[in-house]
């Protein structure tokens, strides 16, 4: 494919314009430049003494597809830049290639104990929420004990509330595998809550 002059000066136009830029932009960045490690956030700052200069960097790095913003500080300006990609793109920009390494080996690192601690609440979160249901259940299962006796109970329910009893930190679908006739945790569950509402009409008898 050939080009015509005129297409060919654009070209070379641009190309110095973006060499231009990147030049400016590694120049900043070497005198007062600076990224937070990446293993506690992303942040790439740059620091100024002149709002203009700061709005200079900033249509700099928009060139690149870089959002940037300023921010005063203690009479300066501080142009920032807080994902992960456009710090990752800037770096390679300005040639900082050895700085984009260790951050992207640095990132990973964050997002992969990102994913472990969310992994560790949600866990948190779901043995909580099994360990109360599971208190809720015998504080009913023994309200009846207590009131009317389990032996008052359907032999499918007193069946699982003595498993209950046996075994409170069972899960539904543990205990849906003791019962002599196996069933799922939406069985158990149904059953678990008879039971409950039978200790809840208990609890309104008792207080009229």
């Amino acid at each position: 494919m050939s080009f015509t002059s005129d297409i060919k000066n654009e070209i070379m136009v641009l190309a110095e314009e973006q060499d231009e830029k990147k030049a400016f932009l590694r120049e900043v960045f070497l005198l007062n430049g600076s990224v937070i490690n990446p293993e506690k956030e992303y942040h790439l700052e740059i620091l100024t003494d002149d709002e203009e200069m700061a709005g200079e960097i900033c249509k700099a790095l928009e060139f690149y597809g870089i959002s940037a913003k300023i921010i005063e500080k203690k009479y300066k300006y501080a142009v920032y830049v807080k994902e992960a990609e456009s710090i990752a793109l800037f770096l390679n920009i300005i040639g900082a290639h050895h700085a984009l390494f260790h951050f992207e080996n640095a990132k990973v690192m964050h997002e992969m104990n990102n994913q472990i601690n969310r992994m560790v609440n949600c866990e948190t979160a779901n043995l909580s929420k099994i360990v109360n249901t599971a208190i809720r259940q015998i504080e009913a299962i023994n309200k009846i004990k207590d009131s009317v006796g389990l032996e008052t109970l359907p032999e499918n329910l007193r069946e699982i509330a003595l498993l209950r009893l046996e075994n409170p930190e069972a899960g539904l679908a543990e205990l849906g595998e003791m019962l002599q006739v196996p069933v799922g945790k939406s069985g158990v569950n149904h059953r678990l809550k008879k039971i409950e509402e039978i200790a809840e009409k208990l609890s309104m008898e008792t207080k009229k």
